[in-house]
C-alpha cells in the first residue's frame, strides 16, 4: 500500500455521496426513495465534516512529529523510525475509535442530560430571577435617583461654585 500525499499509510476515508441522512447526490436520493421530511427534534448530521465549528482545532491535532522528534545528529535506524511512526499513528487512530465505541454513547447521554439540566435551569430559574430582580430594583432605583437629585445635586453645585472662584498661578523662580 502506498502512502498518502501527507505521508500517512492510511488516508482518512472521504465520503463523496454526502450525509447518509441527507445525500447531496440527487441520483442517490432518488434510489433511496428519500422525501424531504423535517424532524423538529433532530438536525441533519454531516459525516464528512464532524467539527464544522472548529471546536477542537487547537486541541487534538497531534501528529507523530508533535510528540516525538529526533534532533540532528541523534537518529535511530530508519526502519525503527518508520515503524514507530506507523505504530503511533495506527494506535492513536484505533484506540480513539475503540474508546469512542465504548464511551461515546454513555458520554453523549451524560452531556445531553447535563445540557438539558443547564438549559432547564437557565430558562426556568436564572432568566426569571434576573427579570424579577430588574423589575424590583427599578422601583428602588427611582427612589435613589430622586434622593440623589434632591440632596446631592444642590450640595455639589454649591461646592462647585465655591471652588470655581479659586485661581492658581504657577511661577518658576530661578
Amino acid at each position: 500500500r502506498s502512502p498518502s500525499p501527507q505521508g500517512f499509510l492510511y488516508a482518512a476515508p472521504v465520503r463523496e455521496q454526502g450525509n447518509i441522512y441527507k445525500p447531496n447526490n440527487k441520483m442517490m436520493a432518488d434510489e433511496l426513495g428519500e422525501k424531504p421530511v423535517r424532524d423538529a427534534h433532530t438536525k441533519e448530521i454531516d459525516l464528512v465534516d464532524r467539527d464544522p465549528k472548529h471546536l477542537n482545532d487547537d486541541v487534538v491535532k497531534i501528529d507523530f512529529e508533535d510528540v516525538i522528534a529526533e534532533p540532528e545528529g541523534t537518529h535511530s535506524f530508519d526502519g525503527i523510525w518508520k515503524a514507530s511512526f506507523t505504530t503511533f499513528t495506527v494506535t492513536k487512530y484505533w484506540f480513539y475509535r475503540l474508546l469512542s465505541a465504548i464511551f461515546g454513547i454513555p458520554m453523549a447521554l451524560i452531556w445531553g442530560i447535563y445540557f438539558a439540566i443547564l438549559s432547564f435551569l437557565h430558562i426556568w430559574a436564572v432568566v426569571p430571577c434576573i427579570r424579577s430582580y430588574l423589575i424590583e430594583i427599578q422601583c428602588i432605583s427611582r427612589v435613589y435617583s430622586i434622593c440623589i437629585h434632591t440632596f446631592c445635586d444642590p450640595l455639589f453645585e454649591a461646592i462647585g461654585k465655591m471652588f470655581s472662584s479659586i485661581r492658581a498661578t504657577v511661577r518658576k523662580e530661578i
